[in-house]
């Protein structure tokens, strides 16, 4: 590895990794369909992948250029999808699918997608995270194919400030495919901003923004998954620090949570019903309840973000693997999932895959 004068790592070509793993070990591994991992956790929750292009190029998750492109038959098809989410749901005890990217909505066939997942799985809670660009114009049919949810990745309502960020000019499109989810019914529309040092300021202005529209706000701690590796400990703005920010205007009031394995904690705004919640990924990590099992786009499972440890879901897939060839696959992956990330570690070193290549 490069390191810089100051440290960091240089940034280098973000490029896909290879596949490090060929068939995971299952030793010790009880006999049980569900996605167990030796450490006792059970993943439910599916986050795939399903492209690893973007309308937008932020700066904690993208290089400027955009990642490499995966050649299109390299990407897993709607058919080969729709077949994979149904043996994660029959097979395998997963209880809600999201599609991520990249930008899902770069994929034509999303509707096709997610209507392939409705008709297979009438019950299954389906949803997708997107930057929202293009929303406005998608909304409805996504609805009217299945989709249960949306979450909107949005880190400001400062027009200049997004267009830094994000690279782009689009934070109007942003707003307007908000809005096109709420008439579209995919509610709850939930927003997701990443907490960043030249964003604080603008925090309670992007609550405030989201409590006048409806939307339940969440921040995320910023994780080590950007392209320039610009990403220090020291540097990020944690979830103390944001509470106090917001506490300047709003009067916040801690709930439990209700499910342990939801990532966010939630506080009221000013006495309810709206409220906030903060993902606190570095500083109050919650490894020890994940209940997450990942798809990349060019079919890789992984267990963890912070894991370069993958295995090749689509070669078994195409080679003519059988339902129950890739079930054994997929749980073999996840019985070697790591503990934690170990952000905290002293030899910590970020995975090759950015978040834009993994799929958040």
């Amino acid at each position: 590895m490069q390191i810089q004068a100051n440290g960091r790592p240089a940034a280098v070509p973000i490029g896909i990794p290879v596949v490090r793993g060929g068939r995971p070990t299952i030793d010790g591994r009880p006999d049980t369909p569900y996605l167990v991992d030796s450490f006792g956790r059970v993943a439910r929750d599916l986050r795939v992948s399903i492209t690893e292009k973007c309308s937008l190029r932020c700066t904690y998750c993208m290089p400027e250029e955009g990642l490499p492109p995966i050649p299109a038959g390299d990407l897993l098809s709607a058919a080969e999808l729709v077949r994979v989410v149904t043996l994660a749901v029959r097979e395998l005890g997963v209880h809600e699918v999201r599609f991520t990217g990249g930008e899902p909505l770069m994929r034509r066939d999303l509707e096709q997608i997610v209507a392939g997942c409705r008709a297979a799985l009438p019950d299954l809670p389906i949803a997708i995270t997107s930057n929202g660009v293009g929303l406005e114009h998608r909304a409805a049919a996504l609805a009217a194919a299945g989709l249960t949810r949306i979450n909107i990745s949005l880190d400001t309502v400062d027009r200049a400030g997004f267009a830094r960020l994000t690279r782009r000019d689009r934070l109007d499109s942003v707003l307007d495919g908000i809005r096109a989810a709420h008439r579209a019914g995919l509610a709850p529309v939930k927003v997701n901003a990443v907490l960043m040092r030249e964003t604080l300021s603008g925090t309670v202005d992007l609550l405030d923004w989201c409590v006048s529209e409806g939307c339940e706000l969440r921040f995320i701690e910023e994780m080590p998954l950007d392209a320039d590796h610009e990403w220090a400990r020291a540097n990020m703005v944690t979830a103390a620090e944001l509470l106090e920010v917001l506490g300047t205007r709003f009067r916040l009031t801690a709930t439990e949570r209700d499910d342990p394995s939801a990532p966010a904690e939630r506080w009221l705004v000013d006495g309810g019903p709206a409220a906030v919640g903060i993902i606190a990924s570095v500083t109050r990590s919650f490894c020890a309840d994940c209940d997450r099992t990942r798809l990349t786009a060019d079919g890789m499972i992984r267990s963890c973000l912070f894991s370069d440890q993958e295995y090749d879901l689509r070669g078994a897939l195409r080679a003519g693997a059988t339902d129950a060839e890739l079930a054994e696959l997929w749980r073999g992956a996840m019985w070697n999932k790591w503990a934690g990330h170990g952000i905290d570690a002293a030899g910590f070193v970020p995975p090759e895959r950015t978040m834009g290549a993994i799929g958040g």
